[in-house]
């Protein structure tokens, strides 16, 4: 009975160090970085008044975005969040490089922001919203029996 009991101390000193590894693990930050900005060094390669819109992208690559106007200009993103344990997760840095155009596309002015300069902007997606509410696709499939009409099918008379 006494070596039962020696055998087991070594197992269950494993089992509590591999508990408290898996504690240590848990609560250990984990970064995910998401978009891009093109280094400073590409940045410095365009000209402002003489580079266009394609002479940019073909420079730094496409941007992650564009202004809404066609001509408004092109927005570089990235964004990094740290994750730890069960805490929500925080944006830690964001960054952006705003590339404005005038009215004939060439470039007029490159700017980088960040979180410090001021208020934290969230970027999100918008959804559109579906326009059937509290049906299911059984009860749409099942309102549907009664609607069929043989003189809406294309290529009848």
């Amino acid at each position: 009975m006494l070596k039962c009991v020696n055998r087991l101390k070594p197992a269950a000193k494993t089992l509590v160090f591999a508990a408290c590894l898996a504690a240590v693990a848990g609560c250990t930050p984990i970064f995910r970085n998401h978009g891009y900005i093109p280094p400073a060094e590409e940045l410095a390669e365009i000209k402002v008044g003489v580079d266009t819109r394609d002479s940019v992208i073909e420079a730094v690559g496409a941007p992650s975005s564009s202004g809404v106007v066609r001509d408004s200009g092109f927005y570089y993103v990235r964004s990094r969040i740290r994750h730890y344990g069960p805490k929500r997760p925080e944006v830690v840095s964001r960054e952006l490089v705003a590339i404005s155009f005038d009215d004939r596309g060439v470039v007029r002015n490159i700017e980088r922001f960040g979180l410090e300069d001021g208020i934290v902007v969230t970027l999100d997606r918008r959804v559109t919203e579906s326009t059937i509410q509290g049906q299911g696709l059984l009860r749409q499939l099942l309102g549907n029996i009664g609607n069929f009409n043989p003189a809406n099918i294309p290529g009848q008379s």
